[in-house]
């Protein structure tokens, strides 16, 4: 009796619990296009933005600039795409700082929600609008690293840490480089996403942007050959344990002439 009736319990709570893993799932909100990869890819971005960009961005990609209701009852707001090229789509798209959750909200990198050859076909629709930038073909290789750690430090640290590992600036949260490729790390310092400052070649040139480039993927992969990289966050943790070993010393010693004074 006992085995029937757990049985019929399984039995019930195991569609249920499916049910609710299923209702528990967040909502992508992506539009895929039937049959895209079979249209000229240019076609295919055409129909993927009207789907899922239109409503902030415009039907010809002009931007919206007063919040209105899009397709799908979505709130649009966002600025233009024309002249922005290449660049900016392959960056705001790869990154998955696009589509944003809401209008003015911080983007930032989350798991990418469209295939590959979809992000193909929205970045050359977005560069056929208007003429504007490709993406850069950045050449860590023949950065110097000394270099690229000085024009770090001097433009990037104060907002992403000497160690590329993001932090707080007024009104944004900075993200870490840790998954940074080297063609998105181009990408942002030319387009300046966000809060962050866009930096023309007068400002980085592009010789200058590949030692920069060398340094972050040295930070990404730091070699510990001094021993505990405790993180690889710099002097904050370092002095933490530091302290935390020196306070363990002392109450050792501590504890020693306490027991020596006893006896």
């Amino acid at each position: 009796m006992r085995f029937l009736t757990r049985i019929t319990l399984i039995a019930l709570v195991l569609p249920a619990a499916a049910a609710a893993a299923v209702l528990a799932q967040p909502r992508t909100g992506i539009v895929h296009i039937d049959g895209g990869d079979s249209l000229p890819l240019t076609e295919h971005g055409s129909q993927l933005y009207a789907a899922n960009c239109a409503s902030c961005h415009g039907i010809d990609g002009r931007g919206v600039a007063q919040p209105r209701s899009g397709a799908g009852d979505v709130t649009g707001q966002g600025p233009s795409l024309r002249g922005v090229g290449a660049r900016a789509a392959d960056f705001y798209l790869r990154t998955g700082y696009m589509p944003l959750e809401t209008p003015g909200a911080q983007p930032h990198r989350q798991r990418v929600l469209f295939s590959q050859r979809e992000l193909s076909a929205l970045i050359a629709y977005v560069a056929s609008l208007e003429d504007g930038p490709p993406v850069p073909q950045p050449r860590p290789d023949r950065g110097n690293l000394a270099d690229g750690f000085e024009l770090f430090t001097e433009r990037c640290a104060g907002c992403h840490q000497v160690v590329a590992q993001g932090g707080v600036a007024t009104g944004a949260r900075v993200p870490p480089l840790e998954n940074a490729t080297a063609t998105q790390i181009a990408e942002a310092v030319r387009i300046g996403p966000y809060l962050m400052p866009s930096f023309s070649e007068r400002d980085i040139s592009d010789r200058e942007l590949d030692s920069i480039i060398a340094y972050v993927q040295l930070a990404q992969h730091p070699v510990d050959r001094g021993g505990w990289g405790i993180g690889n966050l710099g002097p904050f943790p370092e002095g933490m344990v530091t302290w935390l070993l020196a306070a363990l010393a002392l109450v050792a010693v501590c504890m020693v002439i306490g027991r020596r004074l006893r006896e």
